[in-house]
């Protein structure tokens, strides 16, 4: 078999790349943004592309031209059933609610009128987020009902600006304090009030619906559990921020054992759904786990040090550093 891989500097291709070598796995680098993308996969029997959520040329591109490729009769990773739902909120919403998995109580409206009869009807918190994003971006809770109505009101009016130039001085600002960044980046944060980022440019504002979920109280941190070929399955607990209800980008995290329900649903979620690589965030409602989303990309940063993983079993196994970028290339091949 040989691998055609995008090659972007920083994503997974970088470890995918070293895996074909190490392994003599046949490979071509190719670039996906080229117009004869078509041509230059000819020759190989599987595309591999870690696109990515902010890069406004993937937005445009890159699921229509996974499910060419794959129409064709060429793997892909990620395929069709792992990516469509990729940064879309709303739609794995739909997709969850669909195969009866225990998700936050989710709602979506796309008038203004039905929007504001439910929240006077409704209790509040609720959070409120766009339907794409990433590291708790474009998420906001929503205390009373005149927050959600105010929300709602520059959801269906001016919109959002896809990048929150405040919120991410504050994120820099906190990791800086934190001593997880330099002051470098806290001077990036104050450029960002000026410059914005060219996702957001040309994304344009994100308007014409509002998506809540159920504010569930008491979590102190979330559960991540990345399955990979519905087989094998890493897991993380992520911590709050301080005074915060957002784990996700926090940096706070640590390996426990985890629970076993979480990993029932994991494995049973990403083998119904045919899922290649997912990443499930969960958190609880009292003892209840419910996912709050999930994305066939994610952060690896925490993630890459587990002392070891998961098999659908259930049954755990040693090995630090669990290489989960291999399981990709091997799984596609297999």
């Amino acid at each position: 078999m040989k691998i055609a891989i995008h090659n972007n500097p920083g994503s997974f291709s970088d470890h995918w790349i070293e895996y074909c070598k190490q392994k003599g796995i046949d490979y071509k680098i190719i670039n996906a943004y080229s117009s004869d993308v078509v041509e230059q996969v000819k020759d190989c029997d599987a595309f591999m592309w870690h696109h990515h959520h902010a890069d406004p040329r993937d937005i445009l591109f890159a699921k229509q031209l996974i499910y060419s490729l794959e129409e064709s009769g060429k793997c892909v990773f990620p395929d069709w059933h792992t990516c469509w739902h990729f940064d879309d909120k709303v739609g794995q919403k739909y997709l969850l609610e669909a195969i009866g998995a225990p998700l936050v109580p989710s709602y979506v409206f796309y008038t203004e009128k039905e929007a504001l009869d439910w929240i006077s009807k409704t209790s509040f918190p609720k959070v409120f987020k766009l339907r794409g994003g990433a590291g708790a971006a474009n998420v906001m809770l929503a205390h009373t009902a005149r927050e959600a109505r105010k929300l709602v009101g520059k959801a269906f009016g001016r919109g959002f600006s896809q990048f929150d130039r405040a919120g991410y001085l504050k994120e820099r600002y906190r990791k800086w304090r934190e001593g997880k960044d330099s002051f470098v980046g806290v001077l990036k944060g104050i450029g960002r009030l000026f410059v914005i980022t060219d996702f957001a440019k040309m994304h344009g504002r994100e308007k014409g619906y509002a998506y809540f979920q159920e504010f569930i109280p008491n979590n102190e941190f979330d559960t991540r559990v990345v399955v990979i070929g519905g087989e094998r399955a890493l897991c993380e607990r992520r911590y709050c921020r301080k005074g915060d209800f957002r784990a996700s980008g926090s940096g706070h995290f640590e390996y426990v054992e985890a629970d076993k329900k979480v990993l029932e649903i994991a494995f049973q979620v990403a083998q119904k759904l045919k899922l290649q690589s997912v990443a499930f965030d969960f958190i609880y409602d009292k003892e209840k786990p419910l996912i709050v989303e999930m994305s066939y990309g994610f952060g690896t940063k925490g993630i890459s040090h587990c002392p070891g993983y998961y098999t659908s079993d259930l049954q755990w196994h040693d090995e630090p550093e669990p290489d989960f970028y291999g399981w990709m290339v091997e799984n596609l091949i297999h």
